[in-house]
């Protein structure tokens, strides 16, 4: 489960949901890293279909090894950034916890009192879904060719300028940074207007990780069939040409803040494609299907032959 999921001792019918996440950072605005959080967090809730928040606590470390001004600017903006993201998703950051710390660490716990049909279980897909994702892949590619970029380590940055520009490579960071900082609030609304059978966010895992929980954890017997992989422009390239992202196209790249990963009814899925394009101006693509288990005693996931499309 992407969140703990309970129902309230007190009040019969009602149910508590929440999750708690926390990481270092990865961008190189302490801004936008705040917000990257606050998404990171509330893409738990959303993944289960949980739309309003009731609350969010935050996690927060400052940097103990910063010179005193440094460290107030940037402490400042990751809680500017983290809270505002929070006042996007219609919810508030009301206290939290803060420390000092070698590196500076952001992230939270949100919380909702929801009721039965304010949230879907993650566990009805049915063979002849089809698959969604709702954000890019190859996050983890981009933001360490952008740290060789701009450290100097010229022994990966010389390789990755053999298949890629300079300008290639920031483009690719700024497509990553929009991705990670944007909510998937849009996708979790229209998980109710479709009726979606089951839901993830791919994150640490990678996609195919993700998709083999979600799998596994279906009431029928079924498995999920990955043929597409809607990757950020020439990661794909840079995996191909650096062994230590071959991870990517085998589905098993670590993404932060990704995409939700939606089994719909066949019907439904281009129609939650096409509406999330015109309400957040950003693509969503079908990018697999559900089929009948190989193995009727273990739902499995797996990747076929894949599709790469570049975003």
């Amino acid at each position: 489960m992407d969140c703990s999921i309970i129902e309230m001792k007190r009040h019969k019918g009602l149910y508590m949901i929440s999750t708690c996440d926390f990481f270092y950072p990865l961008v190189d605005d302490p801004y936008v890293q705040g917000e990257i959080a606050a998404c990171n967090v509330l893409s738990d809730m959303y993944a289960i279909g949980v739309v309003l928040i009731d609350n969010v606590l935050m996690i927060l470390a400052a940097c103990k090894t910063m010179d005193p001004e440094p460290q107030h600017i940037v402490t400042r903006k990751m809680i500017e950034g983290f809270t505002d993201a929070c006042k996007e998703a219609g919810t508030e950051c009301t206290g939290g916890q803060t420390v000092f710390n070698p590196w500076p660490i952001i992230g939270g716990t949100a919380m909702s009192t929801c009721s039965p049909n304010e949230f879907i279980m993650p566990v009805s897909a049915v063979a002849g879904d089809l698959l969604v994702l709702t954000k890019p892949l190859g996050i983890q590619v981009a933001v360490n060719i952008n740290e060789w970029r701009q450290w100097a380590d010229q022994t990966n940055w010389n390789k990755v300028l053999e298949v890629m520009t300079a300008k290639e490579a920031r483009d690719a960071f700024e497509t990553a940074q929009e991705s990670m900082s944007r909510l998937n609030k849009e996708a979790a609304k229209l998980m109710h207007k479709y009726g979606a059978h089951a839901t993830t966010d791919i994150t640490g895992f990678g996609i195919l990780g993700h998709a083999s929980n979600l799998a596994t954890n279906q009431k029928a017997s079924v498995d999920f069939e990955i043929t597409v992989l809607p990757i950020i422009n020439k990661m794909k390239e840079v995996a191909l040409h650096m062994n230590r992202f071959r991870g990517l196209l085998e589905g098993n790249s670590a993404e932060t803040s990704g995409g939700l990963y939606i089994a719909l009814p066949a019907e439904s899925a281009q129609l939650f494609v096409n509406e999330i394009k015109e309400i957040t101006g950003k693509p969503a693509w079908i990018v697999g299907r559900v089929v009948a288990a190989v193995d009727p005693l273990k739902n499995q996931a797996r990747i076929l032959d894949p599709t790469v499309v570049p975003v």
